[in-house]
Parts: structure tokens; C-alpha cells; sequence
């Protein structure tokens, strides 16, 4: 997922209304006061004394200052829309999902410089999150946490191994509504929690074997067959989070009449 850093706008928006509209309240509109006390027959327009007249930026700042403010706070610390682009998580998400993702789940951060500056909770196996790709942070990247550091990992034969124990596994049939041909959808238990995956039947998976060094995390699509993940370009490292995919809000497909309408509303699992 590419994505303007939207929050970089808004900083620089809300500090710049922000800064007219402290500037206005102490200085330019005392400034405008006194010169309506100097000339009383421009009072009685309509509006209180000091703002006839208002500059358009001083206007503008006053009334879009505040929306820019909460928009601001609510994208950077608490919630943020993405959008899925590709397969790499499919059957949890397919392309053209509009998703809602926790901000504060694994930690609140300040927009832009993202330095966490409060603990609210850390990742857990089987979570969906999304990052900062690694080797282009600019790119917004959504995978499943499934080591954790210290972890040993193993991934062979469309096997997942974690400290030497093999995840839970079990094929759904056919049938279901999220198979599809030539590939096999499974069930997978990490701890507490359930998922899909699926693996192609004609394919043979990438493998690997390693620990997770402190700080970091081991990610993997679910779409074990086609994504590019952690097997290919190496731990996450934790400062590089976003935050957990929690709720699919809007489906592409749905808007333009390709079906798909039965996915808004679903939680991500």
C-alpha cells in the first residue's frame, strides 16, 4: 500500500492555522479593537466589534483550525483507513477492502517522526498488522505476526513451526465459500486464535529457519504461496508498526457492483 504521509499534511496544516489563529487572538484582532474604537461609526455591521473585516486567512484559520485538529488526532491516535491492494492476505482479505486500523493497539506514537510515546499493548501472535515496509518505509505493508522476539521459527513444507511445535492445521473443504482452484484453505490455531491461510496445491513454498532478535517480529501472509514477507526481507522491527487491522468498513467490488457486498461489516480475524 503507497501512501502519502497524510500526517505530515495535517501537522503542517494545523500548525500553520493554529499559529494565524493564536496570532489573530493576540495580536491582530486587539490591533483590529482599537481601531474600531477610533472610528465607532463602522460598529453595529452585524458582527462583534474586532471582527469586520477579518483578513480571509485569519477566516479561514478560525473555521478549519479545529476540523484539521480533530482529524489530525483521530487519524494519528486512533484510527486510520487503509486499503488492501493485492492477495498476499487472502482469504482474510481480499483486494479492495477498505479496512480501519488501531492506532493505539500497539502503542500510541506521534505522527510523523513516529516515536512511541505511550505503551498501550504489544503484538501477539496471530495479529494483523500494518507497518512501515522495511526497505521502503514509504510503503504501507499488512501481514499476520506470527513470532514473536525470542521465537524460534520454522516454516517448511506449508508447515509453520514455532520452538520446535507445529501449528495446528486444518483443511476446510472444498467447497467453502473462501476456496478457490488449485489451492488449499486451512485453519490455523496460534494460542487462542483461529484464522485461514491458504497454500497452493502446485507450488512449493518458500522455507525458513531462524530466531527473532529482540525488538523485531516475524510476519507472514496469509496467502502463504504468494506474499513477500519476512522470509524474503527479514524481521520487522518494532518501530516500524502502525497498528492492528481490526474491521473491513468498505469493499471496491461491492462499490462497482462486482459483489463482494457481504465482507463490509466483518471483523479481521
Amino acid at each position: 500500500m503507497q501512501f502519502l504521509d497524510f500526517s505530515a499534511v495535517l501537522v503542517l496544516a494545523a500548525a500553520i492555522t493554529g499559529s494565524i489563529w493564536i496570532l489573530d487572538v493576540l495580536v491582530l484582532a486587539p490591533r483590529r479593537a482599537r481601531t474600531l474604537d477610533l472610528d465607532g461609526g463602522l460598529r453595529g455591521a452585524g458582527k462583534p466589534d474586532g471582527e469586520q473585516g477579518l483578513p480571509w486567512y485569519v477566516d479561514f484559520s478560525r473555521s478549519f483550525f479545529p476540523v484539521i485538529l480533530v482529524v489530525l488526532i483521530l487519524r494519528s491516535f486512533i484510527v486510520e483507513p487503509f486499503r488492501i491492494p493485492s492477495s498476499s492476505m487472502e482469504p482474510t482479505l481480499y483486494p479492495g477492502d477498505f479496512i480501519l486500523v488501531s492506532k493505539f493497539s500497539f502503542g500510541v506514537r506521534l505522527p510523523v517522526i513516529h516515536s512511541k510515546i505511550l505503551d498501550t499493548g504489544e503484538p501477539e501472535r496471530g495479529d494483523v498488522a500494518v507497518f512501515r515496509y522495511p526497505q521502503n518505509p514509504s510503503v504501507a505493508y499488512i501481514k499476520r505476526i506470527v513470532g514473536l522476539p525470542g521465537d524460534h521459527l520454522e516454516y517448511r513444507d506449508k508447515q509453520l513451526y514455532i520452538n520446535g511445535d507445529p501449528i495446528s492445521q486444518e483443511e476446510l473443504p472444498a467447497n467453502q465459500p473462501d476456496s478457490a482452484p488449485g489451492y488449499r484453505v486451512l485453519k490455523e490455531h496460534v494460542g487462542d486464535r483461529e484464522y485461514l491461510t491458504k497454500v497452493s496445491k502446485h507450488r512449493n513454498s518458500s522455507s525458513w529457519e531462524g530466531e527473532v532478535p529482540p525488538g523485531h517480529y516475524f510476519v507472514l501472509g496469509d496467502n502463504r504461496d504468494d506474499s513477500r514477507d519476512s522470509r524474503y526481507w527479514g524481521f520487522l522491527p518494532e518501530g516500524n508498526l502502525i497498528g492492528e487491522a481490526f474491521l473491513i468498513w468498505m469493499n471496491w467490488n461491492c462499490v462497482t457492483g462486482g459483489g463482494n457486498c457481504n465482507r463490509i461489516g466483518r471483523g479481521v480475524e
